[in-house]
């Protein structure tokens, strides 16, 4: 089972994911993206450079995306193991189809016809919700990725995704204490993988 953790920037996702790497190991793989290969340095690199071209960025994203699938993802899957990963391809269709809006007709639809032929769909979708407002107050708004009018475009485009597939998303209040978070993801993550 795949199970991704997805939400803005500030929303908690990445707390949440450690601590239920914390308390959960045998039969679970836990996973992140971008990840910590070179693609992965590569994105770290273009999401810290202001001027960096919006496309480019989406093609950097998805090749570690690709390589992540392909080295970490199937063979865990294949392993047998519950696979949680803190963001995944729905990161990308939200962020990084705001952030071409300018460029593309239809920027989500593109993001995800470039990998729709070779992505492996989350079985269950954990979205972690905040405003914007109290996004950008968490995240500290320190990158191009974390002000207030993108993520207002990228809240909307999770939305769209979640309206498109009701039955893959939960979504989890955020905004409640730190605890109440966690234990509302571990009760969920329990239940799909029962």
């Amino acid at each position: 089972m795949l199970v991704t953790l997805e939400g803005l920037d500030g929303s908690g996702k990445t707390s949440v994911w450690e601590a239920l790497r914390a308390e959960r190991s045998s039969g679970y793989t836990f996973t992140h993206e971008p990840t910590d290969s070179w693609y992965g340095e590569a994105v770290d690199r273009s999401i810290e450079t202001d001027g960096a071209d919006s496309l480019a960025d989406l093609f950097l994203f998805t090749a570690d995306h690709a390589d992540h699938l392909e080295r970490v993802v199937r063979p865990a899957l294949d392993r047998g193991d519950v696979v949680v990963s803190d963001r995944y391809a729905d990161s990308r269709y939200a962020y990084q189809g705001a952030a071409i809006a300018d460029r593309i007709e239809d920027p989500v639809e593109y993001v995800q016809s470039v990998h729709r032929p070779f992505t492996r769909v989350p079985d269950l979708t954990i979205y972690l919700e905040v405003d914007p407002e109290t996004a950008v107050e968490r995240s500290g708004g320190t990158n191009k990725l974390e002000r207030l009018e993108f993520l207002e475009a990228v809240a909307e485009n999770y939305e769209a995704l979640i309206a498109a597939e009701p039955d893959r998303f939960v979504r989890v209040n955020a905004r409640r204490p730190f605890d109440a978070v966690v234990e509302a993801v571990d009760s969920i993550l329990d239940r799909a993988t029962q």
